[in-house]
């Protein structure tokens, strides 16, 4: 995959992000990892200019209502040490809906995250890209149905 170095590719969508990331408690060079890893190559100084201006602006995303939710989590190694990303994202407009960050990987963080995440979005036809079990067991410890779909650690992509 070849990181996106032009501005004009490099939209708001991935900006929030980074500040959404940056809010979840990752240092400016934690979420500058984590956007190499999803292959968005950006200086520090570049992430610290979108936290500042974006959270200065006071623009968050829209916050409709997504009628198909999908959650996801990956491995991301930061400064040598893994950590877990939980991502939910809303599968029409692909906007990130929430974010989590956790230093364990188990269905206690992931039941965190979706008890959060059910806070403020209707996941009754959540999708969960999960592997199996731990997912299954995170979704049932917060009462949440939906349905898991494993489709072999893909990206949702544009």
């Amino acid at each position: 995959m070849q990181p996106i170095r032009t501005r004009s590719v490099l939209r708001t969508p991935v900006r929030a992000f980074a500040v959404q990331l940056h809010a979840t408690g990752c240092s400016l060079r934690e979420t500058k990892q984590i956007l190499r890893y999803l292959g968005v190559e950006r200086s520090h100084q570049a992430v610290w200019q979108w936290v500042h201006r974006l959270a200065d602006s006071g623009h968050n995303p829209p916050e409709a209502t997504p009628k198909r939710v999908a959650v996801d989590e990956t491995a991301v190694k930061i400064n040598g040490e893994w950590s877990w990303l939980d991502a939910a994202i809303d599968i029409e407009t692909k906007l990130i809906r929430d974010v989590g960050l956790f230093g364990r990987h188990g269905t206690d963080p992931a039941a965190a995250f979706l008890h959060r995440l059910s806070e403020n979005h209707d996941l009754s036809d959540a999708v969960d890209l999960g592997d199996g079990d731990g997912s299954q067991t995170a979704r049932s410890r917060v009462g949440l149905g939906g349905r898991l779909d494993y489709v072999g650690r893909t990206r949702i992509e544009t």
